[in-house]
């Protein structure tokens, strides 16, 4: 992993987001993670870092289930011609269907939107 993956993907939440000062980014202890460049782009975007414990296994939990469900709706769905198809499919992917239709039990059954 390298440090401007990182920072590119920061800098693209935040521009997509727009007012995004004081929120907290949680990440795990990864070098790319806590290099000059993330740590500089968090200052920059006036956001809150926050790092995981080592072994803390809860840290990672709701990670590891995006990323089950974006295996399984997008990943698996087909083969994917070009990087730049699956890109774009894993956007959408997340902005019309995670943010918006996924509905959650703790939230009585309403979605993140609603």
């Amino acid at each position: 992993m390298k440090a401007r993956l990182a920072v590119n993907a920061l800098d693209s939440a935040v521009a997509r987001r727009g007012d995004t000062a004081g929120c907290i980014v949680h990440s795990d202890r990864g070098s790319q993670f806590r290099s000059r460049q993330f740590v500089h782009a968090l200052n920059r975007h006036h956001l809150v870092g926050s790092i995981g414990r080592v072994g803390a296994a809860g840290d990672n939990a709701a990670m590891e289930s995006f990323f089950a469900l974006l295996q399984k709706n997008v990943l698996d769905r087909k083969r994917w011609r070009t990087r730049e198809e699956l890109r774009i499919a894993i956007i959408t992917w997340i902005e019309r269907t995670y943010h918006r239709r996924r509905q959650q039990a703790r939230l009585g059954r309403l979605t993140p939107i609603e």
